[in-house]
C-alpha cells in the first residue's frame, strides 16, 4: 500500500478515538492531482486515505491522528468531526459513477478500518451527512446499499403504515439517526434523500417518514458514545 504522507494534520483533540469514517469524493479532475492537492501544506487539506479509480489505496495521514477532511458541520453529539473520524476520499469528479476496483477497495478498507478502532456500520456516513448544505459529496451516485450489504454502513427496512408526512416529525426522527447539523428542514431532507433517496422530490412524503423512522428505530445515534 503506498504512502505520500500530508503534512496537514495534527493531534486529535482531548485524547479522541476515532468512532467515525466520513466518505468523500475529491470533485477534482485526476487522481493525481486530488493527491498533490491533499498533500499541499498551502491547501490545509488532507484525508487519512485516497482511493484512485483503478482501486489504488494510498495512505497520507496515520489514522492516529486527525486529519482535516470534514470542516464544520455535526454528526449526533459530535461537533468536532475530525477529531473523531476517519476520512477516506475517492478520486471522483462528482458526475460519473465509482468504478468497480475503487468500490471493491473501498469494501476492503472500510472492513480493516471499522474492525481497527471497533466502529459499528451505523457510523460510516458520507460528507454531505454531516455538513447539509454545505457538502454534497459522495454524492447521489455512491453506492451507499452496497456498502449496506457487506455490513459497511446501513440502509432503511421501512415498515407499512408509515406516519402522516410532517416536516417537525421528520426532523425529529432524523436528529435521532444522526442529522443534528443546526441547517433547516430542506437543508436536512435534501441530505437525507442524497443518501437515500437520490432521485426523490418535493415536500417531504411517505416513503421519507417510514425509511428515517426505520433507521431512528434501529440505529439510533450515539448509542454508548460520549459527546465532544
Amino acid at each position: 500500500m503506498p504512502e505520500a504522507l500530508s503534512p496537514n494534520h495534527g493531534p486529535r483533540r482531548l485524547g479522541a478515538r476515532p468512532d467515525l469514517v466520513v466518505i468523500h469524493f475529491t470533485a477534482m479532475d485526476s487522481h493525481e492531482a486530488a493527491l498533490t492537492r491533499l498533500c499541499d501544506p498551502a491547501a490545509e487539506v488532507s484525508a487519512h486515505w485516497l482511493i484512485s479509480g483503478a482501486g489504488r489505496v494510498t495512505a497520507l495521514v496515520p489514522e492516529e491522528q486527525r486529519a482535516w477532511h470534514a470542516g464544520a458541520g455535526r454528526w449526533g453529539m459530535v461537533e468536532d468531526v475530525n477529531s473523531r473520524s476517519i476520512g477516506i476520499e475517492l478520486y471522483n469528479r462528482g458526475d460519473h459513477p465509482f468504478a468497480g476496483p475503487q468500490m471493491a477497495a473501498l469494501e476492503s478498507l472500510l472492513s480493516e478500518v471499522m474492525a481497527r478502532w471497533a466502529i459499528p456500520p451505523e457510523r460510516v456516513i458520507g460528507h454531505s451527512d454531516m455538513a447539509p448544505g454545505r457538502k454534497t459529496d459522495p454524492g447521489p451516485r455512491f453506492d451507499w446499499h452496497r456498502l449496506a450489504r457487506h455490513g459497511l454502513s446501513v440502509w432503511p427496512r421501512p415498515e407499512q403504515g408509515a406516519a402522516v408526512p410532517s416536516a417537525r416529525a421528520f426532523d425529529e426522527l432524523a436528529r435521532r439517526f444522526g442529522y443534528t447539523a443546526a441547517v433547516s428542514h430542506d437543508l436536512r431532507l435534501a441530505a437525507f434523500r442524497l443518501r437515500f433517496r437520490p432521485r426523490a422530490t418535493g415536500p417531504v412524503d411517505a416513503v421519507d417518514m417510514a425509511l428515517i423512522a426505520d433507521l431512528a428505530a434501529r440505529f439510533p445515534v450515539d448509542r454508548g458514545v460520549t459527546a465532544a
